[in-house]
């Protein structure tokens, strides 16, 4: 298994995964899943490369379909753990029995049918060929990965656009960082400009999650819609947000480059060097 996933990490530097050999995931009984993936998403999911993190959330969405736990009651109803296999691998945990070898195979397919450039499949194997070691959850109450099983339990696919599960889980996962309020900034455009990175900072729209650009607007009223919709070409313009050339409306994420800078102006309100926001 970890010459598959030494391969695997391989494949997914290239400009397209897994042509001549598919990447491969690994589930077992009790639905552990080993990835290819880097480890420390758990802690620093911005470090991720877009492909990557997508392959993750597929993983994801696959370890829900089986497991059937239905909805999320509640942010503490939120159950995926994440571990480290040797050599620095992902592995993710989720409560669960006996697996179907057949359904494996067919759940990974399909939560994974949108990932651009990326062929991958998912085996099933015997319980105890993974050794997790110690399992944690995701740090952060809106962790990409605890986002992706909220989505997965609501009914969406964690890979695919879930803008219309944006508000459910927003509400279901709690605060994210409740001593920073934006809404209290003084200036309009600072105050668009902070809310609207923090929403897609809770939601975890870094890289491989992307939004419509027309939803940056989403919550704001009356004239504030129009300043919210400049306010988000201004932040294209500054390289906060960068946009996705391949769907066919407009997309938008967090640009993982300027993480640093996207933060300081949530908390503080700070702009970057030389950026300009519009003025009402």
């Amino acid at each position: 298994m970890s010459d598959a996933l030494k391969k695997g990490r391989n494949e997914l530097h290239k400009p397209r995964s897994g042509v001549e050999h598919p990447v491969e995931i690994a589930i077992t009984d009790g639905l552990l899943a080993a990835t290819p993936a880097t480890a420390t998403l758990r802690a620093d999911p911005e470090s991720v490369p877009e492909r990557e993190w997508l392959l993750v959330a597929a993983v994801v969405g696959t370890l829900v379909e089986l497991a059937e736990p239905g909805p999320p009651r509640g942010p503490e109803d939120i159950r995926i753990l994440a571990g480290e296999l040797p050599g620095g691998f992902l592995v993710l945990s989720y409560p669960g029995a006996e697996l179907d070898p057949e359904l494996v195979g067919l759940a990974f397919e399909e939560q994974a049918a949108d990932i651009n450039r990326l062929k991958a499949r998912a085996l099933a194997l015997p319980r105890g060929v993974i050794e997790p070691g110690t399992l944690k959850p995701p740090i952060g109450a809106r962790h990409p990965l605890r986002i992706a099983e909220a989505v997965a339990r609501l009914g969406g696919h964690p890979v695919g656009n879930h803008d219309d599960l944006e508000d459910a889980v927003l509400a279901l996962l709690g605060p994210g960082n409740s001593g920073t309020r934006p809404h209290e900034d003084p200036d309009p455009a600072t105050r668009a400009a902070r809310r609207i990175l923090q929403r897609l900072d809770g939601m975890g729209k870094w890289g491989g999650y992307h939004t419509e650009f027309a939803h940056l607007a989403r919550g704001f009223a009356g004239n504030d819609r129009a300043l919210a919709q400049e306010v988000g070409e201004a932040l294209l313009e500054a390289g906060l947000l960068a946009e996705k050339p391949s769907v066919g409306q407009r997309h938008v994420y967090l640009n993982p480059k300027r993480a640093a800078e996207i933060h300081k102006l949530i908390d503080t309100g700070t702009l970057p060097a030389g950026m300009r926001l519009p003025s009402k």
